[in-house]
């Protein structure tokens, strides 16, 4: 029943590893250059702080689900890994609810701001930085069941 228990938390750390640098990457990757009245600009994730931010925390926690791959089964690190799981979920939290603020503003716009929307005018980077909020919820959704993963292992022991 270990095996099977120890199979289940690896196999969830690496689907949030491939989750987090698939959102890395999609987001560092995302630009366009459009001309609106012969005035050319480019949109790209750099411009935004939020963006950047997701694009770092993302990065921070791949890095790190990549290192507790390899952590030994037996060794009391674990403990501490429990206390790096809550800190990697509520950065990928609080970095995807920024990113899909400013998201939302550039798809929608603000009225009451006088913010016009730009996505009609950069649909693919828009479509790129949607791909990389998508798979950077996915990876807070799994990090928030690796986060239970892992408090269930450490307070376990302690229950029976």
């Amino acid at each position: 029943m270990a095996k099977v228990r120890r199979l289940f938390g690896l196999v969830l750390r690496l689907l949030a590893f491939g989750a987090t640098v698939s959102a890395a990457v999609v987001m560092g990757t995302s630009r366009e250059r459009a001309s609106v009245f012969s005035i050319s600009f480019e949109a790209k994730y750099s411009d935004i702080p939020s963006f950047k931010y997701f694009l770092i925390a993302n990065a921070v926690v791949s890095v790190y689900s990549f290192l507790v791959i390899f952590l030994p089964a037996e060794t009391l690190l674990w403990r501490l890994a429990a206390a790096f799981d809550l800190v990697a979920t509520m950065l990928l939290t609080s970095s995807t609810s920024a990113a899909l603020a400013v998201a939302q503003v550039g798809k929608d716009g603000n009225a009451r701001a006088g913010w016009l929307p730009i996505c009609g005018q950069v649909p693919r980077y828009c479509d790129h930085v949607t791909g990389a909020l998508g798979a950077g919820f996915a990876g807070l959704i799994l990090y928030v069941m690796i986060l239970l993963y892992s408090l269930h292992t450490v307070l376990y022991p302690l229950l029976v």
